[in-house]
Order: structure tokens, then C-alpha cells, then sequence
């Protein structure tokens, strides 16, 4: 892909949801739903202009972050007896696909359509070698408005020429109240995971998969984000969560439901995908975001379907290697709604 290419917004809107998206990291920049009174308020934290997201300020907002999501232990692995070695940006592993994951490239836009369900289709060619993984991917991620009050994400990765670790994420962070309203410790958050990879002093899963009954980390059932948050070692929820299958809509599996006591917006997240990390923002420490707005510590949360973390490392949890041939699908519906 020529580097002519440069990094713009586009825009999706079927009348009642409004979302900004770039091709720099099929980045979402800003989505506008409805509250109980019909008011339209932005959702996701991000900034108001490209040049704060080609700068790298930003701690991965609405990006879709690859080759591999999450972290690989010590930047390294092991496939078909040849160690790769990656860049270690999150000290002492490599994160989100590396210092310039997916996140901090430009897509090409291969497609658009208007009408009553909008759709943009970003491409990205990553080569052999690229932030040390191997061999060259196509990867697309179609973003559609394909009901008045829902968003589909669909994500495709076909290795070209050797088999590699593929793990795509979505990073947005979400305040279903508002982006500058503060905290989310009073969201109310369900998760239908009923058990979680517990986590080493350095983030990553000991391979151990834990039931979540009795623990802070029970979401099984509606409870508030900040209930238990004090509880949890660390600064708050930066988790994998095994999702059950349980309820299905059209082949996917119900992952979460959010919602916002004070506008009732509610989000309900269905997946395809085996985990999903549940962040809320314990990084974000005074970054200055769209109109000025403030982000701080559990200023929103994320929801981040994939594979497991470090998958690569963990023969025990479900492989994440595609062959040359196959095709790596993950798609992610977002559904609103105020109750």
C-alpha cells in the first residue's frame, strides 16, 4: 500500500446513531446515541481532531489494535520451531501488535455505502516481518449502522504465505453517560463469563482458567463497575473473561450488557470471539480529549472480544494461529438501547 494515503474521518449516520471513523487505526473517533429524552450525546472517549491519534496520544481510543491483541509474554513465541521476537512496549511484553501495531497505521478504504444501513470497509496489507511477526496478512473490518440502533464490527485476517498468531481487537472506551461525565464506577455492567485467566505480577494469564463465583470479578449477574473495584490487586478490571455460551443472535454469543443509570443508555455486546477484556481505564491519567473533556482513572470502560492473552504461549487455551488459507473471522455486534 503507497503511503500517499493519508489519515481522514468518515462519517456513518442512519438517523438516530452518528459515528466518526477514521482509516488511521479503523479508529472509532466519536459515536452519538440516543438517551431516554432522545438527546444525542457522545459515547467514546477520543480526541476532536486526527493529528492527537497520529501523535500517539492516545492510550489506543477506538482503534482496532493487531497482528495480536493484548500481550505475548516477554515479546516472544515459538511457532513451527522458530522463536520470533517481538518489540517489548509494554515492559516486559509486547502489547496490542507492538510499537506500531494496526492501531497506528493507515487503512485504505476499499468501500463505502449511504443509505438506511451505512457502511465503511477499511483494508490493511501487513507484511512479512512487520513488528516481528511472519508472514504477509490481508486483514478488512467493516463497520455497518445496520439497524437504527445498532453497529456491526466484522473483522477478516487471510494469511497469505505462512501461518501467524492473529488476534484482533476493537479498543473503544466507553461512557455510556457521556465522554466527559467522569467515572463509570456507577454503569452497571452483566458479563456472561463465569470464569476468567487470572494474571501474573506482569498481566499474564498463568494459564489457569478461574470461576469468577465469590470473587470481585462476578458479573454474572447486573452489578455496579465500582462495587468491588477496591478489591481487585492493581488499579481496577484489566481482565479476561472466558465467555459461556449462552444466549445466541445471529450466531453470536451475548458478552455484555452496560448501563447508564443516569441517561438509561444501555449497550448489549454480542461476539463471535472466545474471551473478552474487560478494562476500565486504569492507565488513563489526565488526557485531554475532545472539547477540552478530561479523562482520568475508570473514566470509561472497555470491552475487548478476543482471543485469549498470550494464546501464543498457552498451548492449554484455544489456538490463535491461522494457516495460510484459512480465514480469521471475529465479528462484534453493539446494540442500544435506554431502559
Amino acid at each position: 500500500m503507497a503511503d500517499t494515503q493519508k489519515a481522514e474521518l468518515f462519517e456513518l449516520d442512519n438517523g438516530t446513531v452518528r459515528v466518526k471513523i477514521s482509516n488511521y487505526g479503523a479508529t472509532i473517533t466519536s459515536l452519538l446515541v440516543p438517551d431516554k429524552q432522545g438527546n444525542l450525546t457522545d459515547v467514546v472517549l477520543g480526541f476532536d481532531s486526527l493529528e492527537p491519534y497520529l501523535k500517539g496520544a492516545a492510550p489506543y481510543f477506538g482503534c482496532i489494535v493487531g497482528r495480536v491483541a493484548n500481550r505475548i509474554k516477554d515479546g516472544k513465541f515459538m511457532l513451527n520451531g522458530v522463536e520470533y521476537s517481538l518489540p517489548i512496549n509494554n515492559p516486559p511484553n509486547s502489547l496490542h501488535g507492538g510499537n506500531k501495531g494496526f492501531d497506528k497505521v493507515v487503512w485504505e478504504v476499499i468501500e463505502r455505502k449511504d443509505g438506511e444501513n451505512p457502511s465503511i470497509t477499511f483494508r490493511y496489507h501487513s507484511h512479512d516481518g512487520e513488528e516481528g511477526y511472519p508472514g504477509n496478512v490481508i486483514i478488512t473490518a467493516t463497520y455497518t449502522l445496520t439497524s437504527s440502533a445498532t453497529m456491526k464490527l466484522d473483522m477478516e485476517a487471510v494469511p497469505e504465505n505462512k501461518p501467524t498468531p492473529i488476534n484482533l481487537a476493537q479498543h473503544t472506551y466507553w461512557n455510556l453517560a457521556g465522554h466527559s461525565s467522569g467515572d463509570v464506577l456507577e454503569h452497571l455492567i452483566q458479563i456472561w463469563g463465569s470464569h476468567i485467566t487470572p494474571v501474573d505480577q506482569n498481566s499474564i494469564p498463568t494459564g489457569e482458567i478461574m470461576p469468577v463465583k465469590g470473587t470481585p470479578f462476578d458479573f454474572t449477574a447486573e452489578k455496579k463497575i465500582g462495587a468491588s473495584i477496591n478489591e481487585v490487586s492493581g488499579l481496577g478490571y484489566d481482565h479476561n473473561y472466558v465467555l459461556d455460551f449462552g444466549e445466541e443472535k445471529s450466531g453470536l454469543k451475548h458478552a455484555a450488557k452496560v448501563k447508564d443509570p443516569s441517561s438509561s443508555r444501555v449497550l448489549n455486546l454480542w461476539t463471535n470471539a472466545p474471551g473478552m477484556q474487560f478494562y476500565t481505564a486504569n492507565y488513563v491519567n489526565g488526557v485531554v480529549g475532545k472539547g477540552g473533556a478530561v479523562y482520568g482513572k475508570h473514566s470509561a470502560l472497555c470491552l475487548e472480544t478476543q482471543g485469549f492473552p498470550n494464546a501464543i504461549n498457552q498451548p492449554s487455551f484455544p489456538s490463535v494461529v491461522v494457516q495460510p488459507g484459512e480465514k480469521y473471522k471475529h465479528t462484534m455486534l453493539f446494540e442500544f438501547s435506554v431502559e
